[in-house]
């Protein structure tokens, strides 16, 4: 039987559906649920399927999965984002550090700018480059970064003790026995008990090679330290972990 399509108009339409528009026709069934359809529907009156979705695709539920990709590609647009804005944070952070810059960038030719940093600041962030350089092994860096950290500390004048203590450990690392001794005096004339000052006196020693006096220095060292870290000097504690290295080889010597 044929008969004008009611959505299109198109002439001869016959079956369940309208060859040209897809429209159903009389006795046409929705392919979600059978319910009878009105000819020319776009939508079933009774589950609101879509005219001309397939039964197979209404069951597989891809109708009512696309809110939820919409969901998941927005997460994951905002996952993204988020990762982006951190690592652009990060980014920023290495760049004012012009110290973490040269390091990065290999052109020991060219020293860093950081006369932004206060004397101390300066002299402090060169101390802890090139400490951690060294305990790494980049012998680069190290080599790098010395003569820039020994200037900044010989510039400071009128030095407290922790600061002679990082100019001595900076002396140590670079093999200059003469300036970490120097510095050990210094400090142990000041305060013969300070036990910062007894560590670097015990590094001194063996760079020279001097082992009794290392061992007098680390013996000193055992003999104050209750009394000393009782005072909690500032120093002690930045510096705890050179300390109780100290400690533990000269009890480690003598067998306890």
């Amino acid at each position: 039987m044929s008969t004008s399509c009611p959505s299109c108009g198109a002439a001869d339409a016959s079956g369940n559906f309208c060859a040209n528009c897809g429209a159903p026709l009389q006795g046409a069934a929705c392919a979600n649920c059978r319910a009878p359809l009105t000819p020319g529907a776009k939508f079933c009156h009774r589950c609101g399927a879509p005219v001309g979705a397939t039964a197979a695709s209404q069951r597989s539920g891809v109708g009512n999965a696309l809110p939820w990709s919409v969901a998941a590609i927005a997460l994951l647009a905002l996952i993204a984002l988020a990762a982006g804005q951190r690592f652009a944070r990060g980014r920023e952070n290495q760049s004012i550090d012009p110290i973490a810059m040269a390091e990065a960038s290999g052109t020991a030719g060219r020293a860093p700018d950081i006369s932004a940093l206060s004397p101390a600041e300066r002299a402090e962030r060169l101390y802890d480059r090139i400490m951690s350089a060294a305990e790494r092994g980049r012998v680069d860096s190290v080599k790098f970064f010395m003569p820039m950290a020994m200037q900044a500390y010989e510039s400071l004048g009128g030095m407290t003790l922790d600061q002679r203590y990082d100019l001595g450990r900076l002396a140590e690392v670079a093999g200059d026995a003469a300036v970490a001794s120097a510095q050990a005096d210094t400090i142990l004339r000041k305060h013969p008990q300070h036990l910062l000052g007894l560590v670097l006196a015990s590094r001194a020693a063996k760079l020279r090679g001097d082992a009794r006096a290392e061992r007098q220095a680390l013996a000193r060292l055992a003999q104050f330290e209750r009394t000393e870290r009782q005072k909690q000097l500032p120093e002690y504690l930045l510096h705890q972990n050179d300390i109780d290295m100290a400690l533990a080889e000269y009890r480690q010597r003598q067998g306890r």
